[in-house]
């Protein structure tokens, strides 16, 4: 099993190594966003692919992680594509402060950084595939694949209901507040943790599963507190001061009725 491990993160290192030197290349380091979601795709097929007997359960984590890392890399490269090919502000501006250091810093903390966390988030997948045969199809299995298909599903809607809502040049400036978007000002977010969650049930079945509960649960601390919702609300308050009247009426991650949030801050004035 630890050659296994070790053989992941070597192609991990691997693979972010080449995505470096063409981001290099192309002066746009964004572009490992783009990976995020396939890599996780790569790391699952390659586990898979080492594993002599590989159960149900592996069969299922692997497809599962196939299917959202294809899904999600599409839409992200679309994006990207869809906005000239132009860097993220984020890296526009790590790129300034760094000056001619640029190329070895966002190698580290860039590209390093999140190949140690891509593969230290997909030890369940490695972890459930390679023990997959030993594994049992039960509860934790079904409520694995029901909210694994719940999460990939809210994410999906709630990346398409935004994208076709900036493809149209009349929403220029304004906020996303119909759909899945009127529930939660973050359901891509939380589908995204949903989803994480589920494979990690589906890998409980295994001897060894249960012991990546860590995995997941950085991941949600990911969408949650650093990469996501965090660095979102404040960019969008700062941007956009009908955000503020946004963050009053729908809930932040969990989605929930709008008026559930209404009655909420009524009684905070009551």
């Amino acid at each position: 099993m630890a050659e296994v491990l070790i053989i992941n993160l070597a192609v991990t290192a691997g693979c972010l190594t080449v995505l470096w030197g063409i981001s290099i290349r192309i002066r746009d380091a964004s572009i490992i966003d783009i990976f995020w979601g396939p890599g996780f795709g790569i790391i699952a097929l390659t586990t898979f692919g080492l594993t002599s007997e590989p159960g149900p359960a592996g069969l299922l984590l692997m497809a599962f992680t196939c299917l959202w890392s294809i899904r999600l890399g599409t839409h992200l490269a679309g994006r990207w594509l869809s906005h000239g090919r132009k860097e993220d502000a984020r890296y526009v501006a790590m790129r300034k402060k760094a000056g001619s250091g640029f190329a070895v810093r966002s190698f580290f903390t860039v590209y390093a950084f999140q190949g140690i966390l891509m593969w230290s988030i997909s030890l369940p997948l490695q972890i459930g595939i390679m023990q997959s045969a030993e594994a049992s199809f039960g509860i934790l299995t079904a409520l694995g694949c029901t909210l694994f298909a719940f999460g990939f599903t809210i994410e999906a809607l709630a990346d398409a209901q935004l994208r076709d809502f900036k493809a149209d040049p009349k929403n220029e400036g304004k906020i996303l507040q119909n759909g899945v978007w009127s529930w939660s000002r973050h359901p891509n977010y939380f589908g995204n943790a949903c989803l994480w969650w589920g494979l990690f049930l589906i890998a409980s079945e295994t001897p060894y599963g249960a012991f990546t509960v860590l995995s997941p649960a950085v991941m949600t601390f990911l969408l949650l507190r650093v990469s996501g919702v965090a660095l979102l609300e404040r960019r969008m308050a700062r941007a956009k001061p009908d955000y503020i009247d946004y963050q009053q009426s729908v809930n932040a991650f969990v989605p929930l009725p709008p008026s559930w949030k209404r009655h909420k801050q009524n009684d905070k004035r009551s």
